[in-house]
């Protein structure tokens, strides 16, 4: 299964692989990218894991594409199912 995720290009640290250390580095820069993913993401109980992660990835590419702070970048993994 395809995930996304959203970052910056200054952040060291993987949002897939040390998410605690790549959240206290996003924080305390200052940005809050989980906050923003949130207030752009329209989700909802009803959804299944695939269309929950392909409404998270829509998200991701509108801010991308936005990029007002111009260092947003989306990393994606492919998981086992």
């Amino acid at each position: 299964m395809r995930v996304a995720m959203l970052t910056t290009t200054d952040n060291p640290h993987s949002p897939f692989d040390d998410f605690r250390a790549w959240y206290a580095y996003d924080v305390a820069a200052g940005y809050h990218t989980c906050d923003y993913l949130g207030r752009v993401t329209y989700l909802s109980h009803s959804l299944s894991e695939a269309d929950y992660n392909n409404v998270v990835e829509q998200a991701i590419d509108e801010i991308v594409e936005l990029n007002v702070l111009g260092n947003y970048v989306k990393v994606v993994k492919d998981l086992p199912e």
